[in-house]
């Protein structure tokens, strides 16, 4: 937490003080590299706190360019998830602190078009490493999840969130109503 504030006490600085120029209506304009560094910064602390996270829970985990942190724990042996299907999926959705913001056990299983958006970008690529019957989890930093707002209900603004996901099945579209 004191690191994050450092930096951003760092950009409020860089904002405010560097170049001294405005345009014109008092505010003086964050530098495009001033905005990079910030944001590197902010995806390492991002890192940091879910590396930590997983040793604790003594996960071994894998990780994505992206940034996706991911563990397939239980193998199925269905078919591969692939864009263009509908995903249908038993879920937990969880902070870092252990928080259950979401669950299947609530609101039912979740389904979706695999590429279609309407979810996490991190859940789409998560899917797509999956088969019928695997079982998941999914660690995803806040720009794989919902950004810097939060989803504007249960979870924060800039969250990281934990998915445990089962993959029930896998639908054609066409099919979906048959």
């Amino acid at each position: 937490m004191r690191l994050l504030c450092t930096i951003l006490l760092a950009m409020a600085a860089v904002a405010t003080g560097c170049s001294g120029r405005n345009n014109g209506d008092g505010k003086v304009p964050m530098s495009k590299e001033s905005l990079i560094r910030a944001n590197k910064g902010l995806v390492t602390i991002d890192h940091e706190r879910i590396e930590a996270f997983a040793e604790r829970h003594q996960w071994e985990m894998g990780t994505t360019e992206t940034g996706l942190w991911y563990q397939i724990y239980d193998h199925g042996d269905g078919d591969s998830a692939r864009i263009g299907l509908i995903a249908n999926m038993n879920y937990t959705v969880s902070l870092l602190d252990g928080t259950v913001c979401y669950s299947s056990d609530s609101t039912g299983s979740k389904s979706f078009v695999i590429g279609h958006g309407g979810v996490e970008s991190g859940l789409e690529e998560a899917i797509l490493m999956m088969r019928v019957g695997d079982k998941a989890r999914f660690i995803m930093p806040p720009h794989l999840a919902h950004g810097l707002p939060g989803d504007n209900n249960k979870i924060p603004a800039r969250s990281t969130i934990v998915y445990q996901v089962e993959l029930l099945n896998l639908t054609d579209c066409e099919n979906k109503n048959d």
